[in-house]
């Protein structure tokens, strides 16, 4: 009768998984990040159209005297048109999917996302009315405080004493920022920080839908549904806030601002939603700083706003303070990934060291490694 082989609670089927596991990660690490030049690319897209949406979007509500609510309606139906095109025609940006069926919850989830689009553009267009370009993008740099906050309420991520540590000087340059700064307006400050909380939400969700491991949204998904979402919320909104006797006066320069000013702001939307997939979160987070720093003093030379010492000194202490932020949430990520390491190994030591029981008789651990 041939002696049965002892189980050991590692087989080598397992092992072989976990290898082919590690070598899939370190494949899609070297695949993706900014050393791709796909990645690259839409970087340099999102800020371009970033840019020339916030101008636009300045332009219009300052010299042009155009509506918040009606600039907002006409960016959310661009968006689901040029969407609904992207659908079928990805234009290079990403692989289309030949599934046929949607996800449980998938309507809800556009619904959600929607919404929050919805509140992020209306209430970033009414801030955008009251105060400078300059002190919205600088309000904005402190997005990493409301997603270390929102995040850690919707997905339990728990956050370190460097990271803690590093918002200390983001909430501080902001306190510099909205005193000092010239047009500073309390109505403005609340949309704007408004904007802030509405717009993490919409990314920390976007960014599990698009990453999500059962099923994968694609761009042009979230981007088509979602805005569908966020018009049909929008209609009550116009209705009560838009004064439709003066929407008569509309000239046509205006309306083919606000039609470019949407495809502006859909190849913003919808590039940020491509690079989503290629770097990691705090990628982004060093990406979008660089991109608000470099409006903020853009917005400066284009506009003129005046701005004084101390709060170009409170610009920089946020954006240094955002940085920290990153190196922080670097240092402590790798210490967690070093724990959870050294966790696994200790486990598996402790359970090839463990007596191991086959048929009422007990074995000792080197059995393991007999064939």
């Amino acid at each position: 009768m041939e002696k049965p082989q002892p189980q050991c609670s590692t087989t080598s089927k397992e092992l072989d998984g976990v290898s082919a596991k590690r070598e899939n990660t370190n494949f899609e690490k070297s695949k993706k990040g900014l050393t791709s030049v796909r990645a690259i690319v839409f970087l340099l897209l999102w800020y371009f159209f970033s840019g020339c949406t916030l101008f636009l979007n300045k332009y219009i509500l300052t010299y042009l005297n155009g509506n918040p609510t009606v600039l907002g309606a006409f960016q959310m139906l661009m968006t689901a048109t040029c969407g609904f095109i992207q659908l079928y025609f990805p234009c290079g940006m990403y692989k289309p999917s030949s599934r046929l069926n949607k996800p449980p919850g998938f309507y809800q989830h556009m619904v959600l996302v929607g919404c929050f689009r919805f509140l992020t553009v209306v209430l970033g267009l009414v801030a955008l009315n009251y105060v400078a370009v300059s002190f919205t993008e600088t309000i904005k740099s402190s997005a990493p405080l409301f997603t270390v906050l929102i995040s850690r309420f919707l997905l339990g991520e728990q956050t370190g004493l460097y990271v803690n540590l590093s918002l200390l000087p983001v909430m501080s340059g902001l306190a510099l920022c909205s005193v000092n700064e010239v047009s500073f307006d309390l109505t403005g400050f609340i949309a704007a920080m408004a904007t802030n909380v509405t717009e993490c939400i919409q990314n920390v969700y976007s960014k599990m839908l698009i990453s999500g491991d059962k099923f994968k949204y694609t761009p042009a998904e979230l981007q088509f549904y979602t805005s569908i979402a966020s018009i049909v919320v929008q209609i009550p909104a116009t209705l009560l806030m838009v004064d439709f006797t003066g929407t008569e006066r509309i000239h046509y320069k205006l309306m083919l601002c606000f039609i470019i000013n949407g495809i502006f702001f859909h190849f913003q939307s919808i590039t940020a939603y491509v690079l989503m997939d290629y770097i990691s979160p705090v990628t982004h987070s060093v990406a979008n700083t660089a991109k608000r720093a470099f409006l903020i003093w853009l917005s400066i030379i284009m506009f003129g706003n005046p701005v004084t010492i101390l709060s170009g000194l409170g610009t920089v202490t946020v954006i240094a303070g955002v940085f920290l932020y990153i190196k922080a949430q670097e240092y402590d990520n790798d210490r967690l990934v070093s724990a959870n390491l050294l966790h696994r190994k200790v486990t598996n030591i402790t359970s090839k060291l463990a007596p191991i029981v086959d048929g009422g008789s007990t074995r000792h651990w080197s059995e393991c490694f007999y064939v």
